[in-house]
């Protein structure tokens, strides 16, 4: 049977998540700033699709991030 309630997000794991969300921003503009200045629309076409890829991502983190804070505890353990 699978648990189906959550349990707090450790320490390691909130600092696994900012640092991905970091990461997905970054990727985020370098693919868009990538694409901006290509000549070739072939790679502009797949710089783009990074970009959707990465934000999907992003979305995701923030996500479980918000799913997460209705019970993260209220002070630092």
């Amino acid at each position: 049977m699978q648990n189906t309630q959550m349990q707090a997000l450790s320490p390691k794991e909130l600092n696994y998540i900012a640092d991905s969300i970091s990461n997905e921003e970054m990727l985020i503009k370098q693919c868009a700033a990538t694409a901006s200045i290509s000549h070739n629309p072939q790679i502009q076409q797949a710089l783009n699709q990074y970009v959707h890829t990465h934000e999907q991502h992003l979305s995701t983190l923030v996500n479980v991030l918000q799913q997460h804070q209705s019970i993260a505890p209220t002070q630092a353990q």
